[in-house]
Order: structure tokens, then C-alpha cells, then sequence
């Protein structure tokens, strides 16, 4: 089988490598789709993985070809998305269901060979499994789809909530689209990057700043009576977002926490003292819940994509065979193409 292999700082490899045999709870996945996620630019580039050669996408489907002992058989031939967490099953969150919390974990595509690769071999534990028609470039999508499922539950947005995003990546996408689900009376997008913001004003979305033209607080402040937004999210991990949701909040409101900081976020003590006296909450959101208790976000936000509530193909800009994979890296990390997803086909 074929593999995409980051063999070292910034330099893919494709290579040939024997097709794995599922051990015992595991299934052997076919992959059909895997997606490029933000955070996998600077573990190719910048920052590096936990070990080379590495196989990275921990956002993926496919179909399940094969099982190891102690699977029941009628698996074979399902569609199905993955959850790319591996607990240890083990700590004290993992006894209480709280996965995406494990102390010992592993993760396909950054501790562990990911999705871009011809085949793979997944405990049963990680199946989301998909019905028969689903598309297998949308079921790709179910990861980041999750997460902004995810941020919205962790929200607790009542009806008629006003929601800012600081941040128009797919996930951000995804949160607005998810905000206006969950019954949002107003949703507002905000970046800087107009290739985003010409994008998203494409996919219909008119309450749009552009921050680098127009100062972000005084248009959140405008477009909610002067109150500020009930529900601000901070998506792109600078000081400046933060700092924005910070003074864009409303009195009792909320600020999350998303975006992966790359430097040190700095607080201006008269801002600190500003939304101190808000009485309004920070808390921070990371990745999803997947568990009967108290719900399983993966299987809501697959039936949502499915039933065709969540709309996710339009995010996807490009979509290559392996063979060009690391061109489309490359392509990303130089800015070159306008882009939102891209991923690999099979």
C-alpha cells in the first residue's frame, strides 16, 4: 500500500509499506478521505511531531475491510468516520468517559500514522460508523464538524443569543453554521484575511468585519444595540482576538477559548479590570465528547452532515490523490491558493 510519510521537517515522502493486519478489537479501514487540518501546517513545517517518519491526518473515513478477532464480521463492507483519540482507558477522565481528557493518550496522525495512507488499522472503539449512502469526503469533515458542535454545547447558547467569531477557518465555518442551528438570533463573523472573508461572504454570510479595515469591538458593539454579544468565540489564538472577545462580551456573557496560541497571549490590565467587572465567564474548549454520557457529540454531528442539517461539502476547496498531497501542503503553507479544506481522495 501507498503512505504519505513526513520523513522530516518539511519533506513528505511517498512510500510502499505492507497492508496491516487488524489485531484482536481492531477493524482494517480502507481510507477514502482525509482532511488537512490547520494544526498539521506547523507539525509539517514549523514545530514537528512527536517522532519521524510520521504518517499524518487524524481527519478521515473510509470503509472497513477487514476485522481482527473479537469483531463481529457483519463490519465488513461499512462506511465509517474515526475518532482519532486512543485513550488509555486507564486514568480517572477515561473512567468517566472523558476521552478527549486522557492522561496517556495517542492520536492517529500526530503519535500515531494517520489517515494518509491506502489503509489502517483501528480499534473498534474508534469507529464512528456511517450509513450506507454517506458521502466519504463529508464524513472527513466530522472531525472539525465536532468541535464546533462541541464549542456551541459547551456555550450552553439559549435562544435569541448573539454569537461573535473571531476566526473564519473551517471551524469557524462550522460554528456560525451550528450557532444558527442551535437557534442564534444573530451571528457575526470577524477576521482578517480576505480570501476568508471574500469566501464566506460566497457561502452567503453577510455579518462579516473585516478587522484589519474596521476596529472589531466598536461593529460587534454596533451590531448588538450596544450591549455586546452574548456569546463570544475566539478562534484564532493571537492576543488581539482574545483581547477583542474580551471587550466585545456583553455583562454576564461568555468568552471560549478555541484557537491554538502560537505565542504568548497578554492581557492590558485595564482590560483585565474592564471585563473583570462584566461578571462575564472565560472557559476554555478543546476537542469533543464522545460518550452515551452525556451525549456522544460524534454521532450528532454525523447525523446532522447526513441528514444534510449540516452543510460541510462546500468547505472543501481541493481534493487530490496522495500522489499530490504534499503539493497541497505546500500550496497551503505558502498562502498561494484560496483555500478553506483541502484533502485527500482515494
Amino acid at each position: 500500500m501507498k503512505v504519505l510519510s513526513l520523513t522530516e521537517l518539511g519533506k513528505f515522502e511517498l512510500q510502499e509499506r505492507a497492508i496491516p493486519t487488524p489485531g484482536a478489537g481492531e477493524v482494517l479501514v480502507k481510507i477514502g478521505a482525509a482532511g488537512i487540518c490547520g494544526s498539521d501546517i506547523p507539525r509539517a513545517f514549523v514545530n514537528g511531531p512527536y517522532h519521524y517518519p510520521i504518517v499524518l491526518g487524524h481527519e478521515f473515513s473510509g470503509h472497513i475491510v477487514a476485522v481482527g478477532e473479537g469483531v463481529k464480521e457483519d463490519l465488513v463492507g461499512r462506511k465509517t468516520a474515526i475518532f482519532p483519540l486512543i485513550p488509555c482507558n486507564e486514568c480517572a477522565f477515561c473512567k468517566e468517559r472523558y476521552y478527549a481528557k486522557c492522561t496517556h493518550y495517542s492520536y492517529f496522525g500526530s503519535r500515531q500514522d494517520g489517515g494518509f495512507s491506502e489503509y489502517l488499522s483501528v480499534p473498534e472503539f474508534n469507529l464512528v460508523l456511517l450509513d450506507d449512502d454517506a458521502d466519504l469526503r463529508e464524513a472527513a469533515m466530522l472531525e472539525p464538524a465536532v468541535v464546533g458542535l462541541h464549542v456551541m454545547r459547551r456555550a450552553h447558547l439559549d435562544l435569541n443569543d448573539s454569537v461573535v467569531i473571531y476566526g473564519m477557518g473551517p471551524i469557524g465555518i462550522m460554528i456560525a453554521r451550528w450557532a444558527a442551528i442551535y437557534g442564534a438570533k444573530k451571528v457575526l463573523l470577524v477576521d482578517i484575511d480576505q480570501k476568508k472573508i471574500e469566501f464566506c461572504r460566497a457561502l452567503g454570510f453577510t455579518d462579516i468585519c473585516d478587522a484589519s479595515q474596521t476596529d472589531p469591538v466598536e461593529w460587534v458593539m454596533q451590531q448588538t444595540e450596544g450591549y455586546g454579544a452574548d456569546v463570544c468565540i475566539e478562534g484564532s489564538g493571537s492576543s488581539s482576538g482574545f483581547i477583542n472577545s474580551l471587550m466585545s462580551c456583553r455583562v454576564f456573557g461568555k468568552v471560549l477559548m478555541l484557537g491554538n496560541p502560537h505565542t504568548d497571549v497578554n492581557i492590558p490590565r485595564e482590560i483585565y479590570d474592564k471585563f473583570m467587572r462584566k461578571e462575564a465567564q472565560i472557559m476554555g474548549v478543546f476537542n469533543s465528547i464522545y460518550s452515551q454520557r452525556p451525549h456522544d457529540e460524534w454521532k450528532d454531528a454525523a447525523a446532522a452532515i447526513q441528514s444534510g442539517k449540516l452543510k460541510v461539502s462546500d468547505l472543501i476547496t481541493h481534493a487530490v490523490p496522495m500522489e499530490e498531497l504534499s503539493a497541497l501542503f505546500n500550496l497551503i503553507r505558502d498562502s498561494k491558493v484560496p483555500f478553506c479544506k483541502g484533502m485527500m481522495v482515494m
